[in-house]
């Protein structure tokens, strides 16, 4: 697998290794020994074993986040499409770090194969560019309804450039999420 750090050095895109031949193509979505190792020569921290994996399906336009678990239960995700195209972002909330409030946007794909590590501290959130987006998360903590935090997505503090796709078909708590100054 090929990493490359991001304009946030601790969030990382995962390229997989992916063999092709007549019959179609493999890869190998996840290896703790190599991940940690990735991350070990980064000199990045160890994660939390991963605990929990989430599917979620999308419709073109849909857009969902920015998510994330307060401590005890922050979680860091692994991420991926397996079908369909999203616009992927992560913004940095750990208050003492050099990129607090900075953003990284990327697309993930059925035809890049790309993933995308976010530890722990960062709000995620997402649009699927594509009808029938399949999203996969890996997360190292579980799910907790009592630490789960919604941060506007379109909170003009962050200014994050959302791609263009004539509106956002957003849900309900999504749309009535605080601003950042409000959750942080």
């Amino acid at each position: 697998m090929k990493i490359t750090r991001t304009n946030i050095p601790d969030v990382l895109v995962i390229e997989p290794v992916i063999f092709k031949d007549s019959r179609g193509w493999f890869m190998e979505t996840f290896n703790e020994r190599d991940f940690y190792k990735s991350l070990e020569s980064l000199n990045l921290s160890m994660p939390k074993a991963f605990v929990q994996d989430n599917h979620s399906c999308s419709s073109k336009s849909v857009l969902r986040g920015l998510h994330f678990q307060a401590a005890p239960y922050a979680q860091g995700k692994l991420v991926r499409v397996v079908r369909g195209a999203a616009y992927d972002v992560v913004v940095d909330i750990r208050k003492s770090s050099k990129t607090y409030l900075q953003w990284f946007g990327i697309e993930l794909n059925c035809s890049n194969n790309l993933m995308l590590w976010i530890p722990e501290g960062f709000a995620h959130g997402f649009v699927a560019l594509e009808n029938d987006t399949h999203f996969l998360y890996k997360t190292t903590d579980y799910y907790h309804k009592d630490s789960e935090r919604t941060i506007l997505w379109s909170d003009p503090a962050l200014n994050i450039k959302w791609p263009d796709l004539g509106g956002f078909k957003i849900s309900e708590k999504d749309s009535q999420a605080l601003t950042l100054e409000s959750v942080i």
